[in-house]
């Protein structure tokens, strides 16, 4: 009986050890996974905010942010064909955060009308991230700082554009009204938001 006993014992320990070795064996891979996705997400935004146009290119800002909506115009190099500009969106939908990304535009008028329109035909929608509750998004405007107000880098674009109405600054190229973009991403899984900073057109 005592033999038993011990033996009952035992077994118990070592299945309280064998489980928590299953329960953090599930733990660490999931939280490398996370990783994955996390690291996927944040290097797409990296060269998309990388590829940004100009405010030029763009005819308005290049970056810009509206709600929970982050826009970038990028530039575009496709194999054998003249450079193009692309629209693309970062929006949280059902939880996800899907990057929208219009067709190559060759013209002023198919880039005015993809900035006006929502993500239609042509454009396609890449789910980046799931269980996500919120997405934030902050551009940094010289002499101003960082800021979520778009009338801070209309204001960036008016000044730089009165700038090169002066002669000796006539020859000089339109400076971004937005350098920097910082990214603010909540999670269910996370107990804190993760924030990830990327340079603009770098």
């Amino acid at each position: 009986m005592v033999a038993i006993a011990i033996l009952a014992v035992i077994a118990v320990l070592s299945w309280r050890g064998l489980d928590q070795i299953i329960r953090g064996r599930q733990t660490i891979t999931n939280a490398m996974e996370d990783e994955r996705v996390f690291a996927q997400l944040f290097d797409q935004m990296r060269i998309d905010a990388r590829h940004a146009a100009t405010d030029d290119e763009s005819g308005q800002a290049a970056v810009s942010v509206s709600g929970s909506v982050l826009q970038i115009v990028r530039e575009l190099d496709l194999p054998d064909t003249a450079p193009r500009l692309q629209v693309v969106r970062y929006r949280v939908s059902d939880g996800r955060v899907i990057r929208y990304a219009s067709p190559p535009l060759g013209n002023v008028g198919e880039l005015q009308g993809a900035l006006r329109g929502g993500e239609g035909d042509g454009w396609s929608a890449v789910p980046l991230m799931g269980g996500v509750g919120s997405i934030d998004a902050r551009l940094f405007v010289p002499k101003v700082g960082w800021t979520t107000q778009m009338k801070d880098v209309q204001g960036a674009i008016t000044e730089a554009d009165n700038n090169l109405k002066v002669p000796q600054l006539g020859g000089a190229p339109l400076p971004r009204s937005v350098t920097g973009l910082e990214v603010v991403i909540g999670a269910t899984s996370l107990a804190r938001p993760v924030t990830r900073v990327f340079l603009v057109g770098e």
